[in-house]
């Protein structure tokens, strides 16, 4: 079995552990096994890599029931290996294993089953809505790396914060205590996506990432009597963060539904301002150039005979011409 070197969050580390020691108990050949599923940021639907991590029913094991882990793979721009005790990995990347919210990956599969005639569509059963999504998503295995196969989606639509996120963004029936049967709803979408900026554009929030921060006052945002404009700020970052994992049509609706023409106004004099600025610059820098090339041309002296000779008395001498006269 291949290794690799991974990073992830304390409290994920713990809850993997445990869902391996609770399966260990249960059955030794069962192990936490990966997903793949089409990521909500590209436009074709490349599948990427995702591990659920379910805990099984113990009441001593204070874990989250299930979440998923999205795994991200960040290769060295030369080969590199790593040396893990006195073994020598020579797949020198890194995973990176981070929780994502399931909303986002349901919207997609969500989308590839909703009607798309402009009805709210009908409401259907979890189990039919993912087998249908199965059929449809599913590609041919071209690669290890653009297939996405039926059975993950399946997989994924059984995982208990799945169907939880079903009630995030459908609208819901219950027909009876054991059927219920869910519809996409655009409304809530973006309901649940606003709510999400909301959080992320809360500066205690938004401070967690340094680079946000220093883009924000990188654009001037920061100084005194913009509170206005930092709070706009804030929200675009908030919505932009977001944007990573929807769909550009979802992210064209969440952007849309905030007023920006404020920010854009104030980004747009910045840029005049600075095109301004460099326009002169140039100007300022020709017109240097151009007076001491003047300068030059005007202040240029000759050798020092030529200078004696403009200075000799030349009165009465003939003219040079005057030797080549004809006789």
């Amino acid at each position: 079995m291949a290794t690799h070197i991974g990073i992830l969050p304390l409290d994920i580390m713990q809850t993997l552990s445990a869902t391996l020691e609770q399966k260990d108990r249960v059955n030794a050949s069962t192990g936490l096994s990966f997903i793949r599923l089409p990521h909500p940021r590209t436009a074709q639907g490349i599948s990427s890599l995702f591990l659920p991590s379910e805990t099984l029913a113990d009441a001593s094991i204070s874990c989250p029931p299930s979440k998923i882990l999205e795994i991200q793979a960040v290769s060295p721009p030369d080969p590199r290996s790593w040396f893990l005790g006195q073994e020598v990995v020579a797949d020198g990347k890194l995973l990176i294993i981070t929780p994502i919210d399931p909303t986002f990956l349901l919207i997609p599969i969500l989308q590839a089953v909703h009607s798309n005639d402009g009805t709210a569509g009908n409401y259907r059963p979890a189990d039919d809505i993912f087998e249908d999504a199965s059929l449809k998503l599913q590609k041919p295995d071209e690669s290890d790396n653009a297939s996405v196969l039926g059975n993950d989606i399946i997989r994924f639509g059984s995982i208990g914060c799945v169907k939880d996120a079903l009630r995030h963004i459908c609208d819901i029936k219950e027909i009876t205590p054991t059927i219920v049967v869910y519809r996409l709803s655009q409304p809530k979408v973006l309901e649940y996506l606003r709510r999400k900026v909301s959080r992320l554009s809360a500066p205690d929030a938004l401070e967690v990432s340094k680079t946000t921060i220093r883009g924000l006052a990188r654009d001037g945002l920061m100084e005194d009597g913009k509170e206005t404009l930092l709070q706009v700020g804030r929200i675009r970052a908030a919505c932009d963060l977001l944007s990573h994992y929807l769909p550009s049509d979802v992210r064209a609706l969440l952007i849309g539904s905030y007023d920006f023409t404020e920010l854009d106004a104030y980004f747009k004099s910045m840029n005049d301002e600075v095109a301004a600025a460099a326009v002169e610059a140039k100007g300022k820098i020709k017109d240097k150039s151009t007076t001491g090339d003047d300068k030059k041309r005007k202040g240029a002296k000759g050798s020092q005979g030529v200078e004696k000779l403009k200075k000799a008395n030349v009165n009465g001498m003939a003219k040079l011409s005057s030797f080549f006269k004809k006789v």
